[in-house]
């Protein structure tokens, strides 16, 4: 029998499970496998019980919550009118990706796994469940359960006779191909082109707002190891509307240096216009560039090019390099048995795409421009709390931007795309616009300012918090004192006159009784004492708020801030309740 068509579905929230799928689909394809990669809100969910072969491929983020670009599909699939027997005919296998400092731990793939057995489809194998905290990443998982995935495939759906598993060291065709223009067009849109000053509609990824940004402050004092940035940006006209808990979304680009040094080191000609085609049918084009475009705009705002590169850039590139000794190198970085070299030559230290490319000079020079949109990602949108509310400033949307800049063993210094490209922009010289749009955070406030909230806010984390308590005090009675302690705020940093962001502001809402605030100044005594410190202290009155008033308790700021046994005793105490606990961690350097 001819081998059935495998379908791979992933929900990607940054890219890695997208990545993932796509290697499944070359190592489909070298298997002689029909594959389509696909998101799963892209894929119309009602035709999945036609499907004899699926992988999905899912991320968690939040507090267990699934991908933007899987909602819809996670929405229906769990609708109670399903039939129990609607994917009988369905074989699957489920991946998840996760990190194991969160509570929900691959939370929706372990859900997914669940709901599909349900449903009557037949596992192919246990769940995976990568995990970010390995000091491997998620292929220490990945690995050993793809190779058992193949097996358990080729065994029930066999190779036909005459056909051979294609080689990894021959490179399947490009996605795309670019084709090149004599001659640069008459007219360009790429300024405009998939975003606006005027939108139609509510700005989205695909068509962001280019908002004028209004102020760039540093807020952390002159003596202070980091730059924290107050930005603010006018959104009149905008159609953006937002609350509290939500995130704005900043389409970053790469530094003209960079630029200039990938195309010299690719030998491109950055002022060259091409037209990008698909080679198969079914495949679009990106609609974040236009047509036609320049190299320049390719490299710049698309090819995330200062990216640490995951394993199956080394893998294509292994495929396409001409050079002896660099191919023998980037082969062993591809393999399974090379993960730790691969790790300590580039996880560790943190280096980029074009680091990379530059060390291996031969290989770049031979790129063909084709595999340029294989090889490497497009830059994905940074994810910022909104530290503003509308209520209080009409127009306008502050965030709060730590620029992102550390030492590894590398001479150049690691440096945030998207933070240190905000931090480079000078509204003072001239008119500065910037791609965004906003989208729901992790972080749902109640809906009455009088229910009381406990904020925990170290650093950056604050942020999203000033926006809560804009927005829980202009809603109260005008007139009236807010209800205390219906606002309690943990804030916590390393010194009183360098980096207590909004300090005036915080001790006017305190005079006029809307707020108690709890402050921990970590390096100003010979012990260190951090909000963990002060949350134990105040453990009493924490507890009456919890247990006896039903308040809301919210966390933001490191994971790697040993948040994980606070949490969990929190989470072991027995109110009258329920407790409703909002997380909001994030990694280092990201």
């Amino acid at each position: 029998m001819p081998n059935p068509g495998l379908l791979v579905l992933f929900g990607s929230q940054t890219g890695t499970a997208q990545d993932v799928s796509e290697r499944l689909g070359r190592e489909a394809r070298r298997r002689r496998l029909d594959c389509r990669v696909q998101a799963l809100d892209s894929y119309p969910v009602v035709n999945l019980i036609n499907e004899p072969l699926v992988i999905f491929v899912c991320a968690t983020t939040g507090q267990g919550d699934p991908p933007d670009n899987m909602k819809s599909f996670w929405k229906f699939l769990f609708r109670k009118n399903l039939p129990l027997t609607s994917l009988c005919q369905m074989d699957f296998a489920v991946l998840g990706l996760g990190d194991s400092s969160y509570a929900k731990f691959n939370f929706v793939a372990k859900k997914l796994h669940r709901r599909l057995l349900q449903l009557g489809g037949s596992a192919l194998l246990p769940v995976c469940l990568g995990d970010d905290q390995h000091e491997l990443g998620p292929d220490a998982a990945v690995d050993p359960w793809l190779h058992e995935l193949w097996e358990k495939v080729l065994r029930l759906y066999p190779i036909l006779p005459g056909l051979d598993v294609i080689p990894p060291g021959v490179p399947l065709p490009s996605t795309f191909t670019l084709r090149f223009l004599q001659e640069a067009p008459t007219a360009c849109s790429e300024e405009q082109h998939a975003a606006t000053t005027d939108p139609a509609n509510t700005p989205s990824e695909l068509q962001p707002f280019l908002a004028p940004m209004v102020t760039n402050q540093r807020v952390t004092g002159p003596s202070h190891f980091q730059d924290v940035r107050l930005i603010e940006f006018d959104i009149t006209g905008s159609r953006l509307s937002f609350s509290a808990g939500s995130v704005v979304l900043i389409q970053p680009e790469n530094t003209d240096s960079h630029v200039r040094r990938f195309c010299e080191v690719l030998g491109l000609d950055p002022d060259q216009y091409f037209t990008l085609q698909a080679r198969e049918p079914g495949v679009s084009c990106p609609v974040q560039l236009p047509q036609p475009c320049m190299l320049r705009h390719l490299v710049a705002r698309y090819l995330d090019i200062a990216s640490v590169p995951r394993r199956s850039f080394f893998e294509l590139l292994a495929c396409l390099s001409p050079h002896e000794l660099e191919r023998e190198k980037l082969q062993e970085f591809s393999s399974a048995q090379g993960q730790e070299d691969l790790h300590e030559y580039c996880n560790r230290p943190r280096r980029t795409i074009l680091e990379v490319l530059c060390d291996f000079p031969h290989t770049a020079a031979a790129i063909p421009p084709d595999y340029l949109l294989d090889l490497i990602p497009r830059i994905r949108p940074r994810a910022f709390s909104i530290a503003s509310s509308l209520l209080v400033h009409p127009s306008r949307l502050q965030i709060l931007v730590a620029v992102v800049q550390y030492q590894t063993r590398l001479r150049e210094p690691r440096r945030g795309l998207c933070s240190s490209w905000l931090a480079s922009l000078d509204p003072g010289k001239g008119l500065v616009r910037v791609p965004l749009w906003v989208r729901p955070g992790g972080l749902t406030f109640p809906k009455t300012p009088d229910t009381p909230v406990i904020m925990v806010g170290p650093g950056t984390g604050v942020a999203p918090f000033r926006a809560a308590v804009q927005e829980r005090v202009a809603q109260s009675m005008t007139g009236l004192p807010c209800a205390s302690p219906g606002n309690i705020l943990f804030f916590g940093c390393r010194w009183r006159d360098q980096d207590f962001y909004w300090e005036a502001e915080w001790r006017g809402l305190e005079e006029r009784g809307c707020l108690v605030l709890i402050t921990a100044f970590s390096r100003e005594q010979e012990q260190k004492v951090y909000v963990q410190h002060r949350l134990r202290e105040s453990g009493p009155l924490v507890w009456e708020l919890l247990d006896r008033q039903g308040a809301f308790f919210y966390l933001a700021g490191n994971s790697g801030a040993g948040w994980g046994p606070q949490i969990r005793r929190i989470q072991s105490l027995q109110p009258r309740a329920p407790l409703p606990i909002y997380l909001q961690l994030r990694h280092s350097g990201t």
